[in-house]
């Protein structure tokens, strides 16, 4: 840029800075200053590498960790020596050294069902009900027991204490949006607070700005994405005239400059947020369903309503073409270091329904087939004891579902050891798992990369794993 160049610019982004309290959005003005390097090293995909099984994501992230051997995997030796030593104590990995106490077994009985006999958790009724919808993974692995760490391993793939894009983010990186009236990635957080890490969990790192999750406030339908109304004290000929202002220096920029194409793909962005003020309102507005999906998802009961209605509004979203919906749950609510088997109950009871309600309501509306749910946390417990009740964390071995496209169905995929401590058969690690997702949605997880700083980076790359499709988790 010349520097009438860089003054207009800056005149414009001033402007546009002022303003962003109204119709522009804050969401909308973090994508019209991403970095000139962000822009400079794109190198974007224009489409699947392959046929893809899947069209979109909905990703139930379990903030804490899911007690495995609880929930989904029964094990019948951890029962029968509960309150006995482990016979493995000297390896048993934890978060603290002094949280390795003797074995804990589960007081939750496990029954057979769908027509594959899956054995899941009675505290799982309504999950049990889709078994046959599921593919459960009872051999997952990770590389940290620290909640921010395994967090940034789950959404990044990557360890580092670094902004790196989340799944989501690349996802939409590599697609794009299917519905250019509404963000290509959504996410959906808990009213109540944010989850460990924040904001982190749904970054876009280095790529492009426009690839970060947008938040969606659920139940608040007058204000559901912040900054996205004008605010009351500017009446409507001022905005007039402010819009008006800002297309004159856009066409005087274009005039001078018709080689530059950087503003106009941003300004497809700013009127991305325009339309979104007339899309987002009705996409969110939950009283348009029947009571007989109001009930469906528990959405009139209090302790499953929250959680009801991010799942609902998740599906709302994605038949209006999001890419990718992430749900959850504020702080780590699965995170039972004392009295283990209540905490997981009480937190059991919130989700059990909405969830299965999810893959349910996606199936009678032939949308399964092509949206791909994940329902996981970030790592498992152990099955000795913290403290008196209490389950540590653990990165070994732990489990997590997936239901819908490209996923195969009624199918339990790999073990952990006796006592659910370890992964041993058909071990899959949060590379592979990104991998396969990927790989349903038909993006090569090798090819899905970006020039940054001189390397490209992927997703599934790491010093430590090399990630492959896992195909016995495909149908």
């Amino acid at each position: 840029m010349d520097s009438h160049e860089v003054n207009l610019f800056a005149r414009r982004r001033a402007f546009l800075g002022r303003s962003a309290s109204g119709i522009l959005g804050s969401i909308a003005l973090s994508w019209l200053t991403c970095r000139e390097s962000r822009s400079a090293d794109r190198a974007e995909v224009s489409g699947p590498h392959h046929a893809p099984k899947a069209e979109r994501i909905i990703c139930l992230f379990q903030n804490g960790g899911p007690s495995q051997m609880d929930l989904f995997d029964e094990k019948p030796e951890l029962a029968k020596r509960s309150g006995t030593p482990y016979p493995g104590q000297s390896k048993v990995e934890t978060l603290s050294p002094s949280a390795s106490g003797n074995l804990l077994g589960s007081p939750f009985k496990f029954q057979p069902t769908g027509s594959s006999g899956m054995r899941l958790s009675e505290l799982i009724p309504h999950i049990a009900s889709i078994a046959d919808e599921i593919t459960l993974v009872r051999s997952m692995t990770t590389e940290s027991v620290c909640h921010e760490t395994a967090l940034r391993i789950a959404h990044s793939g990557h360890p580092l204490a670094t902004d790196r894009p989340s799944l989501g983010s690349w996802l939409t990186y590599g697609l794009g949006s299917a519905n250019h009236d509404l963000p290509a990635f959504v996410v959906l957080p808990d009213p109540g607070g944010l989850p460990i890490n924040g904001t982190l969990n749904w970054s876009a790192g280095w790529l492009p700005a426009q690839h970060q999750g947008t938040p969606f406030s659920v139940g608040d339908s007058a204000a559901p994405v912040l900054n996205l109304r004008t605010p009351d004290r500017i009446s409507a000929a001022a905005r007039a005239r402010q819009l008006q202002l800002v297309e004159r220096l856009n066409r005087e920029h274009a005039t001078r400059f018709p080689e530059n194409t950087d503003l106009e793909a941003r300004l497809r962005d700013f009127e991305t947020a325009a339309r979104m003020q007339s899309a987002v309102p009705g996409a969110v507005d939950l009283t348009q369903e029947t009571q007989e999906t109001r009930q469906l998802y528990g959405l009139d009961q209090p302790a499953t309503q929250a959680y009801a209605a991010r799942c609902l509004l998740a599906r709302r979203l994605v038949e209006r073409g999001v890419r990718f919906v992430g749900v959850y749950l504020k702080s780590q609510p699965w995170d039972t270091h004392a009295d283990n088997a209540n905490a997981t109950k009480n937190v059991a009871a919130g989700i059990d329904q909405p969830s299965a309600a999810l893959v349910k309501d996606l199936r009678r509306r032939g949308l399964l087939d092509s949206t791909l749910v994940v329902w996981m946390g970030e790592f498992g417990r152990t099955p000795v004891s913290q403290g008196a009740n209490g389950r540590d964390h653990s990165r070994r071995g732990f489990s997590l579902w997936l239901a819908g496209g490209g996923i195969r169905q009624g199918y339990a995929h790999g073990e952990t050891d006796e006592f659910g401590y370890e992964s041993v058969i058909n071990v899959v690690t949060m590379h592979d798992l990104h991998a396969t997702l990927l790989h349903t949605m038909g993006l090569d997880h090798q090819r899905l990369h970006f020039d940054h700083e001189g390397r490209l980076e992927t997703l599934t790359e790491s010093d430590l794993t090399k990630a492959k499709v896992i195909g016995e988790l495909l149908g």
